[in-house]
């Protein structure tokens, strides 16, 4: 097809954007010149020019028009062959295929290399000697970036269950949470552009750096363990693997479990471990074992200090002095607490038992003069009358809850008059004296009349 036969591109006369797929032609704007909305511009009520919001309009389906002279490929074909190759990858037409939907994975291979890859697109963009540019950037003395990665060592003999267990592939020497375990997140989000100065680009190859410092302390770590045994020690060997005790007619030892560890025994442990790579696991244990033992002899040396400054020679002396102590101490906690509620049964007994007549007058005006500041204070007490003041003074009823109180009992009243039976629910916590102290008030007052 010509150039002169190519149809022209369309673009929305309000956004500038070229109309792809559906478009908005306005019927009345149509006469001088075509006038073409893109459907965002149409739906914000776009005005432009002579154009107005409420002109007839027409919508147009652009997809149908061929894209650039390609024959019976439209615009939505065109669009929807290339979200395929950027999904599925060169090569893929079957993938391709499937997603263009209206074409096949031969046509759709055919127009792809005709039109993107011999064609001008193609010589633009793909040169026509292609020269791969390889940077060996591990130097000779360092070697390559992973220290293991070259390195030969012999497999540890672990059953399929052991490997398991230990999380352990031998084969490759790794475990599933190796030493130093978040050393990637150095390097993981490091790229370099062309807009890094050489500032930015030293910076990230002392990250590099320091990963490949920790790569290879955690590659002498493995190597350690596995030279000592340890992970061959690692595992708990289950009871038919263990060999069988032999016959005897006598008595035999009974064996002595260890006992759980404490918390802070735990704590120790785990602050002793960087001397874990100078000693075997049995000299370490050995180790651990001997530092508990000092402790608990520590602990027996006070207590005995403590019982000879009490004058206790004697270890049955011991117990009669843990008794005879932890009763003072009872006694003492005793008549501490009693001494405690005796207080407060003074403060509550005078403050409950005024001693004269004139405090128990003094007494009820401070109540009415703060129930009288705390009803001032509160909201709406300004739109009330002198009357209905008083009135909320005598009820001790907040301004608020009275003009509810006083809105429920007129509306009712209108109720009635009309025959409409009111279905009003008042408070549950309302008093009835009080509703009708209120009903009598406002019938003095003539805001509603005696039914």
């Amino acid at each position: 097809m010509s150039v002169a036969e190519t149809p022209p591109r369309l673009y929305c006369n309000y956004c500038q954007e070229e109309l792809k797929s559906f478009s908005v032609k306005c019927c009345e704007c149509s006469d001088t010149e075509t006038f073409d909305l893109c459907l965002q511009c149409f739906r914000a009520g776009a005005e432009i020019g002579g154009h107005k919001r409420d002109h007839g309009y027409q919508i147009m389906d652009n997809a149908l028009y061929p894209a650039g002279g390609r024959g019976e490929w439209s615009m939505t074909e065109e669009s929807c062959l290339l979200e395929a190759i950027e999904i599925f990858g060169f090569g893929n037409w079957d993938g391709v295929g499937n997603h263009v939907v209206s074409k096949t994975k031969e046509e759709c291979a055919e127009h792809y290399n005709t039109f993107y890859v011999q064609g001008n697109i193609g010589k633009v963009t793909l040169p026509e000697n292609r020269v791969s540019k390889v940077i060996d950037h591990t130097g000779p003395e360092d070697g390559p970036l992973s220290p293991t990665l070259g390195a030969t060592f012999k497999p540890v003999d672990l059953t399929v269950t052991e490997q398991q267990e230990l999380c352990y592939m031998p084969l490759r020497d790794d475990f599933e949470r190796e030493f130093d375990n978040d050393a990637e997140t150095l390097i993981s989000n490091l790229s370099i552009t062309q807009e890094d100065d050489d500032l930015d680009i030293s910076l990230k190859l002392a990250h590099v750096d320091m990963y490949s410092k920790r790569l290879k302390e955690r590659g002498r770590r493995k190597s350690i363990a596995r030279e000592n045994g340890l992970i061959t020690a690692a595992v708990s060997l289950p009871p038919s693997a263990l060999p069988s005790p032999p016959q005897s007619s006598q008595k035999q030892k009974p064996q002595v479990t260890k006992r759980k560890p404490s918390k802070e025994e735990l704590e120790f442990r785990e602050k002793l471990k960087p001397f874990a790579r100078f000693l075997t696991s049995t000299n370490l244990e050995e180790m651990f074992d001997n530092i508990q033992k000092e402790k608990e002899v520590k602990s027996r040396i006070k207590e005995l200090v403590r019982c000879r400054r009490n004058g206790i020679t004697k270890l049955k002396e011991v117990e009669e002095y843990d008794e005879a102590k932890a009763k003072r101490e009872k006694r003492k906690e005793n008549k501490k607490k009693l001494a405690e509620k005796t207080k407060k049964g003074n403060i509550i007994a005078a403050a409950k038992k005024p001693d004269s007549k004139e405090d128990v007058k003094d007494e009820k005006l401070d109540i009415v003069e703060d129930e009288f500041h705390a009803l001032r204070s509160s909201q709406g007490y300004s739109c009330l009358s002198e009357r209905e003041k008083k009135l909320c003074s005598s009820l001790k009823m907040k301004p608020a809850k009275y003009v509810t109180m006083k809105t429920l009992i007129i509306k009712d009243h209108y109720l009635r008059k009309q025959g409409i039976p009111p279905k009003t629910r008042y408070p549950s916590n309302l008093d009835k004296s009080h509703r009708k102290r209120i009903a009598n008030f406002l019938m003095r007052n003539g805001w509603i009349k005696a039914s």
